[in-house]
């Protein structure tokens, strides 16, 4: 095949087709199909269901996937699945082709491939509908009668596809095997038989239908055959038997009936329709927040995506690459996580059936990670599934905690913990991470500090709160001196285990008690279980400065200034956590810096999701330039072609932190104050950013010039007080719910 084309020409060609809407900036562009599933195939989703696109020509393949599709049950880990493949197959697309262009428009939610051969310019769209819960597939072309081929549905699990007529059905299933449980007579102590092994059954479908317009389509055996069409709409869909119900072992009715449903409505509506419903909904949460780090010259904006990486890995200086990187994060976390699950190690994309890690929820970092940017880049309903899940797991995590610490005789379990893995059913395998539960619980927290929705507070996240808090009243090992420690330890995933007092495990309880002491007092309940946890809050072993001058990760002053292992765990509390501020304690907050840069940027250190942690890390510290670094490392290591962050192998965790590290770079609120640009890097001269969120409900505007600020608007959504700060200058604000204020450089309200 002959790819003659430059990437000018083809936005040309573009412009002329879609109009002048499409933001450069926000638009990964590439001028070959895709060959590696990895590297280059192009991420759709609709929170539910996604695809990883390739664009090819003589066979396009939409390789796609169902978030609950999964192996495993209470008692195995199983492993998330790859649900199947479309193809389709054109005649004589193989030959001499010029204007190839592929591409992702974060701006609209879309994909789109445009080429010519054989003097006819073929178009294709893709989308992924979630209100029609449906993805979406149409080909053009300016010349009727061009299209004749076939298309495929291939199940990943070699379930059969029947065809009738234009609609193609795929179903399979999974037997889950209940392992049985021995019986502890409890007067006795005797173990008992072990109760009968019991199977339940996950059933999956997918069902492909197709429309014409012009010529002819037909089923061929297993296939559907097309010729001599002006267009095809294709529509794909898909479900499981999966439902996020304890009680009913997370096993619901077969979807065949919802899912035809959901085909059926979907293929009453026209394109245009479909497309506005879709564009409508999904604008109505990625409009909420622009970013603009400044302008990139003409020559970077027309290269490729993959080019514009390379180049910018040699020479940076191109800030609408960084700032499509930051609404990259923002676009993979709407597609993945709006419906049934939270996104998993590698959001909902997945191309085998044993993916890395079983493509689980890990709870040492990774799937914290995912959820970092939701509340600060103004995507809190993205939140809510991960609340969703920790709920309905609750009754599996309570019964393997209680099992692995026994009570005291006579006395019950109280709370729960977590172990790293973790698969949507409850299971749990790895090491146990004590503060796994405490860093979910630090979650539902955020998510009332930026939204201040009191009825969840008051009905959701307290009591599974307080649950956690009882846990640790249980567990908490009391020092001679009458100190706190959590015991048996471990700093993820370094150094020793089974220590006690372990720096991690210290902030992450601390953060717990005083959330929780917080929400108390918010909701004006509690009064003496509040006083309890303040008086253990503040015995807990706080954080201590070694002899190098470092934040120690453990009680004893061990650490080696030559280690440079990738996780930095003992700086949980400067980000995510608020104990260490340069404002409250400035002593303890230098001591974290000494050991960010000890950890180095070398080796181990290099993975996609290290880098935007000590992004994060080092605004929280106040360090722009350092924070920079770092945005430029994960593109340098560990970015490829189509902009998916590579652990190695590829991990969501990378992109949803960046952009994180980002709005901390620009706008931070964990102490009492609004603090303004609080790291903004040289790199970024002048620009600005609309629809940050801050805690105590805050939605932020800001622009800067030459460095500095220019002018702010801070909208209140729920008519709390605020201080405001920009470097050494603090005001207050008093906002009444909807009223906005207006800013200028010196922090002067001037509207």
């Amino acid at each position: 095949m002959n790819f003659k084309c430059t990437i000018i020409s083809i936005v040309s060609i573009l412009m002329s087709i879609f109009g002048s809407t499409i933001a450069a900036d926000l638009t990964l562009r590439y001028d070959k199909p895709a060959q590696d599933w990895e590297k280059e195939a192009l991420p759709i989703g609709n929170g539910r269901i996604g695809a990883m696109l390739f664009g090819g020509l003589e066979a396009d393949r939409i390789q796609f996937n169902e978030i609950s599709l999964w192996t495993g049950n209470e008692d195995v880990m199983g492993a998330y699945q790859a649900f199947g493949n479309l193809y389709i197959h054109l005649s004589g697309h193989d030959g001499n082709v010029t204007d190839y262009l592929r591409e992702l428009d974060l701006s609209r939610g879309e994909a789109r491939v445009i080429y010519k051969t054989g003097g006819v310019t073929y178009k294709r769209v893709y989308f992924a509908s979630h209100p029609a819960q449906v993805l979406v597939i149409h080909l053009d072309a300016d010349k009727h009668g061009s299209y004749t081929g076939e298309i495929e549905l291939a199940d990943m699990h070699e379930a059969p596809t029947v065809v009738k007529d234009n609609h193609m059905t795929s179903t399979g299933a999974f037997t889950l095997r209940m392992a049985g449980r021995r019986r502890r007579d409890r007067s006795s102590g005797a173990e008992q038989a072990r109760s009968q092994a019991s199977e339940i059954t996950m059933f999956y479908e997918s069902q492909v239908i197709v429309l014409n317009d012009g010529g002819s389509i037909n089923a061929n055996g297993d296939k559907i055959a097309f010729e001599k069409c002006n267009s095809l709409t294709i529509f794909l869909g898909a479900g499981t038997t999966y439902i996020a119900d304890y009680k009913k072992k997370f096993m619901g009715d077969h979807p065949q009936e919802k899912l035809t449903a959901q085909m059926k409505s979907a293929a009453d509506k026209s394109l245009k329709q479909l497309s506005d419903e879709h564009l409508e909904d999904y604008l109505s949460l990625f409009d909420r927040v622009d970013l603009n780090l400044g302008e990139s010259s003409a020559e970077r904006r027309n290269l490729t995506t993959d080019k514009r990486i390379e180049v910018y890995t040699a020479e940076g200086n191109d800030p609408g690459l960084e700032e499509m990187l930051f609404q990259y994060g923002r676009y993979l976390l709407m597609s993945c996580s709006r419906d049934t699950l939270p996104a998993n190690l590698q959001g909902l994309w997945n191309q085998t059936n044993r993916p890395p890690w079983n493509a689980d929820y890990h709870t040492n970092i990774n799937i914290q990670m995912n959820y970092w940017p939701a509340e600060p880049a103004n995507l809190s309903e993205c939140h809510l599934r991960l609340f969703d899940m920790i709920m309905a797991l609750r009754p599996a995590y309570r019964k393997a905690t209680a099992a692995q610490f026994p009570p005291p005789e006579g006395k019950s379990i109280r709370g729960w913990t977590v172990r790293t893995e973790s698969n949507p059913f409850g299971n749990m395998s790895y090491v146990w991470n004590m503060g796994g539960s405490a860093w979910y619980a630090q979650h539902f927290w955020e998510h009332y500090a930026f939204t201040l929705d009191k009825e969840f507070l008051k009905n959701t996240a307290y009591p599974m709160m307080k649950e956690i808090c009882e846990f640790w009243e249980d567990h908490l090992k009391k020092m001679p001196d009458g100190r706190l420690v959590v015991p048996n330890g471990w700093s993820p995933e370094h150094g020793p285990r089974d220590v006690d007092g372990v720096t991690y495990d210290q902030m992450i309880v601390w953060d717990l008690f005083n959330n929780t002491i917080e929400a108390a007092d918010i909701l004006d309940i509690d009064r003496e279980y509040r006083g309890k946890l303040a008086t253990m809050r503040d015995k807990l072993v706080a954080p201590k400065i070694g002899k190098w001058g470092q934040l120690q990760e453990w009680m004893d002053d061990i650490d080696d200034p030559n280690d440079q292992h990738r996780h930095t765990s003992h700086l949980w509390g400067v980000y995510p956590g608020k104990q260490i501020s340069t404002t409250d304690t400035p002593d303890l907050a230098k001591a974290a810096a000494v050991s960010l840069a000890a950890r180095g940027e070398t080796g181990d250190s290099r993975r996609c999701w290290t880098w935007p942690w000590r992004c994060a890390l080092w605004a929280r510290l106040g360090r722009p330039e350092d924070a920079y670094r770092m945005v430029r490392g994960l593109f340098s290591y560990n970015l490829l072609p189509n902009m998916l962050a590579n652990h190695p192998p590829m991990q969501m965790d990378g992109n949803f932190g960046v952009t994180a590290a980002i709005c901390e770079m620009l706008l931070q609120s964990q102490t009492e104050e609004i603090e303004l640009l609080p790291a903004l890097p040289s790199a970024w001269p002048n620009g600005s950013v609309k629809g940050l969120c801050a805690r105590g409900g805050f939605e932020i505007d800001i622009r800067w010039e030459n460095g500095k600020l220019a002018g702010a608007v801070v909208r209140s959504r729920g008519g709390r007080n605020c201080k405001i700060r920009y470097k050494d200058k603090v005001i207050d604000a008093n906002l009444d719910k909807g009223q906005s204020i207006s800013l200028d450089a010196e922090l002067k309200i001037i509207r």
